[in-house]
């Protein structure tokens, strides 16, 4: 008899497991290299169409401990309080058109249910890692300024800070006072740091709470989530802390996927609203012909540009 399945081995430094052409999507033999956490190797295996048939476990460390092969998933996890949608296979890592985690939360204009208070429109979550900071002060001002902007797109602003609700009413005396605005917009306070977990700005194990932690301890909780009518996640940014965020790029990311959405086009490298658009590759030159009657440019057969349709 040959090797049991699945076999860990090693290779260039890195640990990975190898599965048999039987459990692979494409009857193939699969690799699946874990460079990530216990929970996201399960989830990186069922990315690969495996599903619940293997369930490797394996720790940064170097260690290999035996995989555990069965028919069913272990026993999700409990939620943490006010978060659902969650389950221990929930990936940790927030892709492109997944939905966006559904939470609870005190913010700075009452408690918010996220996805019923997101309702039928658009939102921009902005997280930061500490109250009273320097940059995340103009950040705050800035899109405060931006709000009639935004609203305009149909599209409300939330911000997120991992520090208490009073810190936050305080600080936004500060903001107004400095930048010239008044924070309209609510601000979460993630002082068990619930939601930063669950939107995978800090790591699942990141201990403690808001009061015995520093900005630097926080320092990826600097993320950008535009996030659709249907609650799926349609574009992210990340910033160190040292680097002020781009919020007019920001608005310009969002005119674009909403153009996207309503009309089904791409748009090219430094577009502003109003600049010409690519037709996706999706479109065959029959449809693209009938939809935009007045003609389009055909660069290559892969590249074909068009004048941005009209609201």
């Amino acid at each position: 008899m040959g090797a049991p399945w699945p076999q860990t081995k090693r290779r260039r430094g890195q640990n990975y497991v190898s599965l048999p052409p039987a459990v692979t999507r494409l009857g193939r033999q699969e690799k699946i290299f874990l460079l990530f956490n216990p929970r996201q190797a399960q989830c990186y295996a069922q990315d690969f169409g495996l599903g619940a048939s293997i369930l490797a476990f394996f720790s940064l460390d170097g260690a290999l401990p035996a995989p555990e092969v069965t028919g069913h998933p272990p026993a999700p996890a409990a939620a943490p309080a006010g978060v659902t949608g969650y389950s221990e296979g929930t990936p940790m890592s927030l892709r492109i058109n997944a939905e966006a985690p559904d939470f609870t939360a005190e913010s700075t204009q009452g408690p918010i249910r996220f996805h019923d208070w997101i309702g039928n429109g658009w939102v921009i979550l902005f997280s930061h890692p500490k109250d009273f900071t320097p940059v995340c002060t103009t950040e705050l001002g800035y899109m405060a300024g931006l709000v009639p902007e935004f609203s305009k797109r149909n599209t409300k602003i939330i911000g997120l800070s991992v520090d208490p609700v009073t810190n936050h009413a305080s600080w936004a005396k500060d903001i107004e006072e400095t930048q010239g605005h008044a924070v309209t917009y609510p601000m979460i306070g993630d002082t068990d740091l619930k939601v930063a977990k669950l939107y995978d700005m800090l790591p699942e194990e990141a201990a403690g709470e808001a009061g015995g932690r520093t900005a630097a301890d926080n320092a990826t909780v600097r993320s950008v989530f535009v996030i659709g009518p249907d609650k799926k996640v349609k574009a992210t940014l990340t910033y160190p802390m040292s680097t002020g965020r781009n919020f007019d790029e920001v608005l310009r990311l969002l005119d674009s996927v909403q153009l996207s959405a309503k009309h089904n086009v791409a748009t090219p490298v430094n577009w502003q609203p109003g600049g010409e658009v690519i037709i996706p590759t999706s479109i065959s030159d029959e449809a693209a012909k009938q939809k935009y009657p007045r003609g389009f440019k055909t660069l290559k057969p892969y590249l074909r540009v068009v004048a941005q349709p009209a609201d």
